[in-house]
């Protein structure tokens, strides 16, 4: 017998920054990440200095191009839908809604897309879960307000919430007000439009923009249930388990700090204020927020219906020198371990490898019980229902001659963690569904890579964006498949 509730949500997610592509059509303008170059040609330098990389020509943007998703988009649900997905997770294009700041009515053209999308997925049989911002800050924002550093960036973003409230209100049920909101302390662009080489205090700067996505997302939960009180509103994280690396008392308290990073925003944004710890921090570091009048009575009233996360891997702390050497890999923790895509921060000092887990070929750390553990931590400390919204593992993976892709370490991976998932369910977590991170191989966020595949699907398209974009089914689409028929029984 299943461990998964009857009206269980399966399926998969995607971001429109890493899909669509299509950035120069129907009135769309630059995001932050169309004007990134490919991990090994400056990219992380761009990410830390944007202004300056925006006036340089890389000549190939991967985001530019995505998985043309645009043209693909009917295709591509088709096979969702074959696989079974009750359930697909999926982002606008900020710049696509809005191109210029200051614009008093949303481009048409651009929304128009996402009409033809949602109304074919709800054709299809899938419920809509619409992230309003995943990692899509419009490029105008970072050259005119230097992202969310500026609090104007509020009202700009609540008008964005309005538009899609407003035009998808008996479409869409489950919004995510930000993707993985606690990425903005290590990626400062692709969560807040931020470029930090400007900013004369990078901590002051982030935890500003911090409050005021906050404030954001709270009033952004306070107006949809206003326009449509069924709505479920969510915050979602990037989500990493902690484990200190041994006993020593140091290790267990360093793990607790990291730990809290993280949790501050779901902190903030599921029970309605800032944390004790949280005002010790900025105490400790001399961080002044700029708070307005009504800022803490809008964290108060608008506090979200779910807390929803993704979960690749986990992390092992530790304090020992001798022990930190040896690095690892993660998710907005550290930089890949063979190439230059990431930003390396304050929270990865002291991430170190696990010698008791095996490892992707990016260094991320596989861990399916830890996806149990944080399931367990995540619903006891706020007592709301939980979502996992991204899970996968992004490998290497070859086309045959034939025209087959056997990709089984995936459904080892996949089928490790669903089952730790439905033990969660199991130990009594209210969990709504999981919508696996990506269905289908789009470009790598961090590095830009197309050789970093997530997918059931197979996209004929390599790092430099040669190919024919062929979507070809990989053995794990038939697994998944079955999974979802059998309502996660038949793993």
């Amino acid at each position: 017998m299943s461990n998964f509730p009857k009206n269980f949500l399966w399926g998969g997610a995607t971001a429109a920054d890493q899909y669509e592509g299509a950035y120069d059509l129907d009135g769309k303008s630059l995001s932050a990440s169309d004007i990134l170059p490919l991990s090994g040609n400056g990219r992380k330098w761009a990410l830390d200095h944007p202004l300056e990389a925006a006036k340089k020509n890389y000549g190939f943007y991967p985001a530019r191009e995505g998985i043309d998703g645009y043209h693909h988009w009917e295709e591509d649900l088709e096979l969702f839908h074959e696989m079974g997905f009750n359930v697909y997770r999926m982002s606008v294009s900020w710049p696509r809604v809005f191109p210029e700041a200051g614009m008093e009515k949303a481009n048409e053209a651009g929304l128009k897309y996402y009409d033809k999308v949602i109304n074919k997925a709800r054709e299809l049989g899938m419920d809509i879960i619409m992230t309003i911002d995943h990692f899509d800050t419009p490029f105008w924002a970072t050259d005119e307000f230097n992202g969310w550093t500026d609090r104007r960036m509020i009202d700009e973003y609540l008008k964005l919430a309005r538009t899609l409230f407003t035009r998808y209100k008996n479409q869409v049920k489950y919004w995510i007000t930000f993707n993985e909101i606690n990425a903005l302390l290590n990626y400062p662009l692709f969560a807040g439009g931020i470029d930090i080489s400007k900013c004369s205090n990078p901590l002051q700067a982030r935890y500003q923009a911090a409050h005021n996505q906050l404030v954001a997302s709270a009033k952004a939960v306070i107006m949809g249930h206003e326009i449509n009180p069924d709505f479920k509103i969510g915050s979602m994280i990037a989500g990493v388990v902690n484990y200190p690396n041994s006993p020593y008392p140091e290790d267990a308290l360093e793990a607790q700090e990291t730990t809290r990073k993280s949790y501050f925003f779901p902190d903030v944004q599921a029970r309605g204020y800032y944390p004790l710890y949280a005002k010790r921090f900025f105490k400790d570091n001399n961080i002044h927020l700029d708070i307005e009048d009504g800022d803490l009575e809008a964290l108060k009233k608008g506090t979200v219906d779910f807390v929803s996360f993704s979960y690749y891997s986990s992390s092992d702390v530790s304090t020992d020198p001798r022990i930190k050497a040896k690095k690892t890999a993660g998710n907005f923790s550290s930089a890949s371990s063979h190439n230059d895509g990431g930003t390396v921060t304050w929270d990865a000092e002291n991430t170190v490898i696990n010698p008791y887990l095996e490892s992707s070929s990016w260094g991320w750390a596989i861990d399916p019980i830890g996806l149990r553990y944080l399931l367990n931590d995540i619903y006891d400390r706020y007592q709301k229902p939980v979502m996992v919204v991204e899970n996968g593992l992004g490998e290497h993976d070859t086309l045959t001659q034939d025209g087959k892709v056997h990709d089984d370490y995936r459904i080892k991976y996949m089928r490790d963690h669903i089952k730790q998932m439905g033990l969660a369910i199991h130990d009594g977590v209210e969990c709504w569904g999981y919508t696996m991170w990506g269905p289908i191989d789009i470009i790598a966020n961090s590095t830009g890579e197309m050789s970093k595949r997530y997918g059931f699907i197979y996209v004929d398209r390599d790092d430099h964006g040669n190919g024919t974009n062929k979507r070809i089914k990989k053995d794990s689409f038939d697994w998944y498949k079955k999974v979802i028929a059998s309502n996660g029984e038949n793993l």
